[in-house]
């Protein structure tokens, strides 16, 4: 299984950027679908998962600002991010858990804020 995420880049605070993240292969059967960050100098953190019945889970932190959704015909997950802050400044990566194989990574988009 491949991932592949981009549409990272350098906005400006307040405003908006819609990372996807392709897989290899039919995301129908993954279980959870998922985006990381990692800041510099920070631990790797949970962003936003989805799961293969549509469920969605999101880092406390967030406040309602972003939104991960999936679209199964293009295997491909989103995540909208809106209202951006400095501190989302950060490498984005997509995540895939397969429950009876193992987790896939992506190899990350970089997302600058600036203020």
């Amino acid at each position: 299984v491949q991932l592949q995420a981009c549409g990272g880049g350098l906005v400006q605070a307040g405003g908006s950027l819609r990372l996807s993240c392709v897989v290899s292969r039919s995301i129908v059967s993954i279980d959870i679908m998922g985006w990381y960050r990692q800041a510099p100098g920070k631990q790797r953190e949970l962003v936003a998962t989805i799961t293969r019945g549509g469920n969605q889970n999101y880092a406390e932190y967030l406040k309602g600002r972003f939104t991960i959704s999936r679209d199964n015909a293009k295997n491909t997950v989103y995540l909208q991010m809106n209202s951006l802050k400095p501190e989302d400044t950060a490498v984005y990566y997509c995540n895939a858990q397969i429950f009876t194989d193992r987790n896939y990574w992506g190899q990350g988009t970089l997302v600058t804020v600036s203020s």
